[in-house]
């Protein structure tokens, strides 16, 4: 597995710190508030927390991906919603990294890595969820500039964000349609901020509707090229999935760790309930999934890195079997508790509502193994 060096040995130890004496006293309120968290976030701007996920020349740390991951996973350890602040971050930006030009860059990415403005992925529709073609909202040149139409739902952050990167298809005049990708900013006349979702889980972390009414936006808002849509989505969720992967595995970390000691010390039958059977087999299964979930999630990283033609296919891979994990080691991790994991005393609760979106957003594990299934019949296609 990869090493880490000193410099991301600090760095990790720094956010062991911010997570046991900033993020960890906070966690519960966070959840119960169901509100932004800004203080952390400002905590986590002023120790470079988002500057991890940028190079160098845009103000950012410029740390390798096994590093942001291990991170992610320690954030999400202790409080989920305040991993997604980091990670969408990472998601919204990703079409300006892969796909911006330099102007675009300078513009989005300094500002993002010093924590002054958050930003948002805005494609998902309340038809077009994991059907991506079902795309409705439309841009219309209208003489140097473009008019978007339409409405986005379930958009991380969406009420907390300057900028946005807005998935449109643009209507040529011969009537085509080609999926585009728009950098638009909160104040532009036009785009409506909808209502916060109230969720099962990762209170805290906002989750918001928009509406474009007839949003103008000028040609130098084009990320890439019109007709790239496609290609920016797949090539942000392959890091996407890596970052659900993380916090994923976060939630498993932390069952375990809760479960093992509650079982250590509740007695039941004049003994630990850790000595039976019933209950050995649900940790000793929490920590294999633990080992499987940092194996996959190194391995897909390497390959992030080494920009592998098969990334796709382990992206997914791993996106699956960390969030599928992460059901299970909450859910057991509850059991264990018994009546009290049903209650809010203890945060087993807090991790099993937290876990149940992973298998569900960044492409439900349903299509993940689509995709997972596509690849191994184009390897055998003889």
């Amino acid at each position: 597995m990869y090493q880490f060096n000193e410099e991301e040995q600090m760095i990790l130890s720094m956010v062991d710190d911010i997570c046991t004496d900033i993020i960890m006293p906070r966690a519960q309120e966070i959840d119960i508030q169901d509100e932004f968290p800004w203080d952390i976030h400002q905590v986590l701007a002023e120790q470079g927390i988002f500057s991890l996920c940028f190079a160098e020349e845009y103000g950012g740390a410029g740390v390798g991906l096994h590093c942001w991951l291990k991170m992610m996973e320690k954030i999400a350890a202790v409080s989920c919603a305040v991993s997604m602040m980091i990670a969408n971050v990472s998601l919204g930006s990703a079409p300006v990294v892969l796909f911006g030009n330099e102007e675009q860059k300078q513009k989005v990415l300094p500002e993002l890595a010093s924590g002054e403005a958050q930003i948002a992925f805005g494609l998902t529709e309340p038809n077009a969820g994991s059907d991506i073609g079902g795309i409705t909202t439309t841009a219309v040149k209208k003489g140097d500039k473009y008019v978007i139409n339409g409405n986005k739902v379930f958009i991380t952050s969406g009420s907390v964000s300057k900028y946005f990167s807005i998935f449109a298809k643009v209507i040529g005049e011969d009537g085509s349609r080609k999926l585009s990708c728009f950098l638009a900013e909160k104040d532009m006349p036009g785009l409506v901020i909808g209502r916060n979702e109230e969720k099962m889980g990762l209170h805290g972390s906002v989750t918001t509707q928009l509406f474009f009414e007839n949003l103008e936006v000028p040609e130098s808002a084009i990320i890439g090229q019109i007709g790239d849509g496609y290609k920016i989505v797949f090539q942000s969720l392959n890091k996407g999935r890596l970052n659900n992967g993380a916090q994923a595995t976060g939630l498993v970390q932390a069952a375990l760790k809760d479960a093992t000691i509650y079982a250590k010390g509740r007695v039941q039958f004049g003994n630990p309930i850790s000595e039976f059977q019933a209950i050995q087999f649900m940790i000793a299964d929490m920590e294999i999934g633990l080992q499987t979930c940092h194996l996959m999630l190194d391995n897909a990283a390497t390959l992030f890195e080494q920009k592998s033609p098969d990334l796709m296919k382990y992206a997914s891979a791993t996106k699956v079997v960390c969030s599928d994990m992460a059901n299970k080691a909450t859910a057991d991790a509850v059991q264990i508790f018994g009546g009290y994991g049903y209650c809010k005393e203890y945060p087993v609760e807090r991790y099993f509502r937290d876990s149940k979106i992973f298998p569900i957003f960044e492409g439900s594990n349903q299509i993940q193994r689509g995709i997972i299934a596509k690849a191994v019949y184009k390897e055998y296609n003889e």
